[in-house]
Parts: C-alpha cells; structure tokens; sequence
C-alpha cells in the first residue's frame, strides 16, 4: 500500500453514524410534500420565539470570535444550576464534552470504558478513535439497568463509567439515589458520567436530577444538552457539570472556539425563557400519555419512558410486516420514525413526541399500516 494512504487502524475500522432520516431526503424519494418528522427527539415546538430574535439581533456579530471559555454562558448555566461556575464546560453539543472526556482520562492501551448495551453511540465511537477499550454489558430484558453487572465489568483500570439516565433509546431511567449509590461502588479512578440530556421531560425530574448530589460524590460527572428542552439542536449547544480539578483540565485541552458566538447568546437566551420551556415539558408529557395509550390499543408492546419519545415493537398480529416493514410504510406516507436495528434491536421503533396535531397524523397513518 502507498504509505501515504496509511491512517491509524481505528480510522479504518470505524463504522460511520448514523443519523435519522432528513425531511428533505424523503420528500424527494416519495414526492412527497407534506412530511412529519418524528426521528430524531426533536423539539416539538421548535425554537423559543425569544431565542430566535437573539439569533436575528445578534446574527450581525457572526465575524467576531467568540470569548474564549464562554464565561457569559458558564454564569449564565451555573446560576441555573445553583453550582460554581467553574464546573461549567460548555461544549459543542454534549458530544463534545463525552469525545474531550474520553481523550482525557483514560490513558490508551491501559484504560477501559465501560457503558450498557445497547447505549448512545457516541461512547463507543469516542472510545474506538481514541484507541481506549470500550466494554459493555447487556441491559436487562426490560431495559432496566443491572448496575451489579456493571460494576462487574470494570477493573482497576476502569476511567469512565457512561451510564444515561433516561435511556435512548428505551427511556428507562433511575433515580438519583440509584446512581448515587452505583457511584460509591465504582474502582477507585473510575468516574461516573451521567448524561442527562432528557431529564428535564421526566414526570419528576427533582427525583432523577444528580447535579444537587454532586458536592458529595466527586467521582461524578453530568451531561446536559440545549437540543431537547431548549429546542436547539441545530445550533450545536451542550455542557458538563464536573469536578472542579477536572473542569480545569479539560478547559485548557478543549479546541478554542467550539462554541460559537450565536450558540453562546441562544443558550443564555434559552434559560430565559420559561414559558417556552415549560409548554414543551407540558406538551411531550401529554404526547407521552396519549401515545402510550393509543399504541398499546393498537396492539404494540410500549416500553415505559421518562424521555420525549416513546419505544414500542409492532404486533405481528396485526400486519405482515416486521419493524423495518412498518418504518418504511410510514414513510410512504410522510412519517419519519427510527428503527432502531442500528442498536441491535431489529424488532423495535422508536417515535419522538410531536405536537397534537403531528400525533394526530402518525396514529392514523400507523392505523392505516396495519389495517391496510
């Protein structure tokens, strides 16, 4: 082989994401034109009108650099939060923060990672590029999470311990008194990370949130993320809460920049807006109840969720086709959801919360699947 065509065997051995599918793309597949996308836990009413005249009013400073280390944000976060500033590290979407802790503190060839299977992604994609050892163990039937398995899998090496509560894709989620109790029971170097990006859908969210318990547990790390609750997924906005020895390390290693200018004045200007906030918190909850109801009058096997979609499987009772049958027969009809054969589960879908009206058109569009 040309030697200038080498990379690192990781490169060449990674499997790409993949995303949700695009409205553009199936509209142009189907011609269809009205399309529904309910893939990609989005946001079901979009982004907050106060946000978006942030974005317009602030779009004329889009050739300035940013501040470096976003301290405006960080204050504006940790005020929110009740917690020191200095524990703040915004990123560019909580990826950033998972991908920085991963080429952080796990030293490779030495070190492990350990998360359930199946879990988000980017754990294990952030591991494999940083040539670190990812391991896994499997949830229960239920999705429910065996943390004595868990700790069964990691050893004195173990540095990162990814646990996401609530769970994507099932929506399963734990208490806060559960992970405090798992993170008195790691290694002694492992570090706890729990990525919370949907607990603010959950029915009590005061029961699961771990960022007030973090003062006693500084082997404890939270993900939080702008792409759900604040509906700003696009513009690429997420932090950690972390040990204040740890925020200042990877402060000093992270990328200057990442966050841009307009992300910065849209996160502040989202944690302004409650109202916004708590119509989403009160429409997926509503969306969660209804669906929940009507799919299982539709005969489909609904995991319980504390997150803003829903996991059901299909009868096979009431249509010939299987999982991936149903998901392209919505599609057919302008409906976007997730099949989730990408985490190992061919016989499962997953459908975010819409608004009423796209609930509306995904239940008749699945009734007409499976009567049709």
């Amino acid at each position: 082989m040309n030697p200038l065509y080498e990379v690192r065997p990781e490169a060449r051995e990674f499997d790409a994401y993949v995303p949700g599918l695009s409205i553009d793309e199936i509209r142009q597949k189907y011609g269809l034109a009205n399309i529904v996308k309910l893939a990609s836990n989005e946001n079901p009413l979009g982004i907050s009108p106060i946000v978006e005249k942030v974005l317009r009013d602030r779009a004329t400073e889009a050739f300035r650099y940013p501040r470096w280390g976003n301290p405006e944000l960080n204050a504006r976060i940790a005020a929110h939060l009740g917690v020191p500033a200095e524990q703040i590290l915004a990123g560019n979407g909580s990826d950033e923060i998972i991908d920085l802790l991963v080429r952080i503190k796990p030293r490779p060839g030495i070190d492990n990672v350990v998360a359930f299977r199946p879990s988000f992604s980017m754990y294990e994609l952030c591991s494999r590029m940083a040539g670190v050892e990812f391991r896994q163990t499997p949830l229960r039937a239920d999705f429910s999470f065996p943390f004595d398995d868990l700790i069964d899998t990691c050893d004195q090496n173990t540095a990162l311990v990814f646990v996401t509560s609530p769970d994507n894709p099932s929506g399963f989620t734990v208490t806060a008194d559960e992970l405090c109790d798992l993170a008195e029971r790691l290694p002694e170097r492992a570090l706890l990370v729990v990525d919370q990006a949907y607990v603010d859908f959950a029915d009590e969210p005061a029961r699961h949130d771990m960022i007030p318990r973090l003062p006693l547990h500084p082997n404890v790390a939270v993900l939080r993320t702008f792409s759900k609750a604040y509906g700003l997924a696009g513009i690429r906005l997420g932090y950690g809460v972390l040990p204040l020895w740890l925020a200042e390390i990877m402060r000093a290693c992270q990328i200057p920049f990442s966050v841009n200018i307009l992300a910065a004045h849209a996160g502040i200007a989202a944690l302004g807006d409650r109202v916004f906030v708590q119509e989403t918190l009160r429409v997926v909850r509503d969306g969660r109840a209804r669906l929940t109801r009507e799919l299982t009058a539709l005969g489909c096997e609904v995991a319980p969720s504390q997150a803003n979609f829903l996991m059901f499987r299909p009868p096979a009772a009431r249509t010939e086709l299987d999982a991936r049958g149903v998901f392209e027969a919505l599609l057919e009809r302008g409906v976007i959801i997730r099949p989730l054969a990408s985490y190992g589960m061919p016989d499962l879908l997953r459908v975010s919360i819409g608004t009423h009206k796209e609930n509306d058109i995904f239940l008749r569009a699945l009734k007409d699947v499976f009567h049709g």
